[in-house]
């Protein structure tokens, strides 16, 4: 949810799904910024998420989420799993930095 959210924020495109390099394997999430408004859907996890920035609600975690956006950068805090994160969005992928597991997480993004 937070690597669509930020790719689709950064980039101002639309995403389709996203590879995830850890799991091998597509996961169903789309998701669509305009402005400082997002709606999306995890369709793996059946839940929508979505709000205006700097905060997100997960239906599915019935949580919020912060995000700032920085240039292609963004960071921040999950309160579900009170972690906090950081990413950076290119062309076509984003790496997630989860600074709770001190590990590196990149997703590859597919356009509709």
């Amino acid at each position: 949810m937070i690597a669509a959210s930020a790719y689709a924020f950064v980039t101002g495109r639309k995403v389709a799904g996203l590879f995830d390099h850890a799991a091998g394997r597509d996961l169903q999430v789309a998701a669509e910024a305009r402005g400082e408004r997002l709606q999306g859907i995890d369709g793996d996890r059946g839940a929508e998420f979505g709000g205006t920035l700097p905060e997100l609600y997960d239906a599915g975690d019935e949580g919020f989420v912060s995000l700032e956006i920085d240039g292609a950068k963004a960071r921040g805090f999950d309160r579900g799993s009170s972690g906090h994160y950081s990413l950076e969005v290119g062309e076509g992928f984003v790496q997630l930095y989860d600074h709770a597991e001190g590990a590196w997480f990149a997703f590859g993004v597919k356009a509709p």
